[in-house]
């Protein structure tokens, strides 16, 4: 999973990216990189200018003097997470610059290809050199190859050939693309300013439209699945992007666990509130919750793992108390916002003290209460487990764990970083006689009173309906149906950086 962020016809476009990264940091915090797209007037051609480096954006691009150095009219960036076991190597930090036949090519990605070993092999045996181990470094190759004139068409030629799920900002020359694969599993939408004085269009592109909001950009609309679009100086003045379309795919397949987890909850993706939507999941959980308050307790105590879990929370207490199971939220939990996410974090000395540094309790909230502690998921179930402990130092009554989405039972092969199916939690217990018995197991593994999912159905219910559309979500991690094929290792997790 990463973040990635693109402008057009900006007097400040490092500026812009570098605001644009800072509000996507939530999407990948191992690496940052912007590349600039500027008029030489010595050589009179367009010059691409880059910077980037390991560690979170503000520190990458803590040199002020750095955008001095990065000024033009566009430019892309990408905040890099890769996933569990890929190299931490600095030559796969994006955004990738080259020189090719056609002039300048920069491209940034987010998603997982699932056939990039595959196309890895052919290009080797034609005698094309990589210097990543990143499965995005295959487009711009095949683009190189492809016999087509215009860059976008070499791009679109490149795209007809690679699988699995992408979203992509990129420069060509003078001119900023935006693609998206034609299953739509990973967001990105368009932005624009229009300048008072002139008329004319500055445009931006982000994986999130809370990217938008630092810099006052107006949200236009997705990147539709399946488009290619081309800004250039034309689409400035006439305020028309120009769009062509890959060969549609069977069905559509947003990957539902954005609105879960991943996006931030101030962001629209897929068209959608993701904070409306995280309520929806609380309100169905409290629905099919059967935990009840206990003799001489007036309310159910309910706490939210934050942050990403504290909107579902939200909806949990709302509905809790409107079919008459009165329940009040409280910050049960304190998050240290400078350490990163758990789950990204390999080891388990590592992930124990990331987890006692990453959340503190309040006791005086959770002693001698009935608690139900809302979170998201859980995939290894460490996290989990060592939290609960933490939570028992505060002397509660009883801990009831609420997840506001299915038991993760398969990994994810289209960028999010769910391990393999034997390194899931689900795995563990994968011998029980049915799904009952197997989540008593997890519950007793994990330390609690109660522990309840929330229903496939349920999570089906709390998100938007897509007219026309059957599956138009995918849910390979909690169902196993994967919608596009995985030709890499024969179905293994691939190893990679996107």
């Amino acid at each position: 999973m990463c973040g990635v962020f693109g402008v057009y016809n900006s007097k400040t476009p490092a500026e812009d990216t570098f605001y644009g990264l800072y509000s996507l940091q939530h999407r990948g915090q191992e690496a940052a990189g912007i590349v600039v797209a500027g008029y030489d007037e010595d050589k009179k051609k367009t010059v691409y200018r880059q910077h980037k480096g390991m560690g979170l954006v503000a520190e990458v691009f803590k040199d002020e003097e750095l955008f001095d150095k990065l000024h033009g009219y566009a430019a892309i960036g990408h905040n890099r997470y890769s996933t569990t076991g890929a190299s931490k190597s600095a030559s796969n930090i994006q955004p990738f610059s080259l020189i090719y036949r056609s002039g300048n090519l920069a491209i940034a990605h987010n998603g997982n290809l699932t056939n990039s070993q595959v196309l890895r092999k052919e290009l080797t045996e034609k005698g094309v050199i990589f210097h990543a181990s990143s499965d995005t470094e295959v487009i711009p190759h095949l683009a190189a190859l492809s016999r087509e004139k215009e860059p976008v068409h070499q791009i679109y030629h490149a795209l007809r050939q690679v699988e699995g799920a992408f979203s992509l900002v990129m420069m060509a020359n003078d001119q900023l693309i935006a693609a998206r694969d034609p299953y739509g599993v990973r967001p990105l939408a368009l932005g624009m300013k229009i300048d008072p004085d002139t008329n004319e269009a500055s445009y931006y592109i982000a994986s999130e439209t809370c990217a938008f909001d630092i810099l006052s950009v107006d949200y236009v609309r997705d990147i539709e699945p399946g488009e290619i679009l081309l800004i250039d100086k034309i689409s400035t003045r006439t305020h028309k992007p120009k769009s062509l379309f890959l060969p549609p795919s069977k069905r559509k397949a947003r990957c539902i666990f954005e609105y879960v987890y991943f996006a931030r909850p101030d962001s629209t993706i897929f068209q959608h509130s993701v904070d409306k939507i995280r309520r929806n999941l609380g309100k169905n959980l409290a629905r099919e919750s059967t935990v009840q308050q206990n003799n001489g307790d007036k309310h159910l105590i309910v706490a939210s793992v934050p942050d990403s879990s504290n909107t579902a929370a939200l909806g949990f207490v709302r509905e809790s108390n409107k079919i008459n199971r009165p329940a009040r939220f409280e910050h049960g939990l304190i998050r240290n916002h400078y350490v990163g996410r758990t789950f990204i974090q390999p080891g388990k000395a590592s992930r124990e003290i990331k987890v006692r540094s990453k959340y503190n309790i309040i006791r005086g909230v959770l002693q001698n209460r009935q608690i139900i502690l809302i979170d998201d998921s859980i995939v290894r179930g460490t996290t989990a487990r060592m939290l609960i402990k933490l939570i028992r130092e505060a002397d509660p009554k009883e801990i009831h764990l609420h997840i506001s989405s299915p038991p993760i039972t398969n990994p994810c092969f289209y960028g999010m970083d769910f391990p393999t199916k034997g390194q899931l939690l689900t795995n563990m217990f994968d011998g029980a006689e049915n799904e009952q018995e197997e989540i008593e197991s997890i519950r007793k593994y994990i330390g609690v009173e109660s522990l309840k999912y929330l229903s496939l159905q349920g999570l089906l219910n709390s998100v938007p309906k897509f007219e026309n559309e059957t599956c138009s979500y995918c849910t390979a991690c909690f169902t196993g149906d994967y919608p596009i094929t995985v030709a890499d290792n024969k179905g293994e997790k691939e190893e990679c950086e996107c």
